[in-house]
């Protein structure tokens, strides 16, 4: 969940680069979500702090290639930025299901437990608002590189949910 987090964080932030200079209308609308991504992202860095966890090896790639994945469907307009987004919010909110029903197949009760579910619950909503506003608000799928942009993302995505849960 924390590369995941990271790389949004980056996503964001490479369109917001580029859309707050050649898109002003739709900046705000990437920056209230790029500021609910680093509030995820800190939340997951505080985790690690305290379980002392070290974060991925990837973590300078997934912040390089989160920042390029952005920034470069931002360059080819807001749709294909909203399409990258859709993709992105897609894959997440179904791993953030996956990592709710396997913290509720473990044994026993403890606060922290609940307190990650309630996080995983609250971070899984966010994401879907996302995806819903890149959709219905932004419409993603008027993108010209919508099924090739979408395809690929979500590709990317799993392949990152895959190599992380390996490493």
């Amino acid at each position: 969940m924390y590369l995941g987090e990271l790389g949004a964080n980056q996503i964001y932030k490479g369109q917001y680069f580029i859309l707050s200079k050649t898109r002003p209308e739709v900046a705000h609308v990437i920056m209230d979500m790029w500021n609910q991504e680093k509030g995820h992202l800190e939340t997951f860095e505080e985790l690690l702090l305290k379980y002392n966890v070290k974060p991925t090896i990837l973590k300078h790639l997934c912040e390089t290639l989160g920042f390029m994945l952005g920034a470069g469907t931002a360059l080819l307009g807001t749709k294909t930025a909203m399409a990258c987004t859709e993709a992105v919010e897609t894959v997440v909110g179904e791993h953030y299901n996956n990592q709710l029903r396997e913290t509720m197949d473990l044994r026993g009760y403890s606060a922290e437990m609940d307190y990650l579910r309630k996080k995983i619950k609250e971070f899984r909503d966010d994401e879907l608002e996302h995806l819903n506003t890149a959709v219905k608000d932004w419409n993603s799928r008027d993108s010209f590189a919508y099924n090739i942009i979408t395809s690929i993302v979500k590709a990317g995505c799993i392949g990152a949910i895959w190599l992380c849960k390996r490493i």
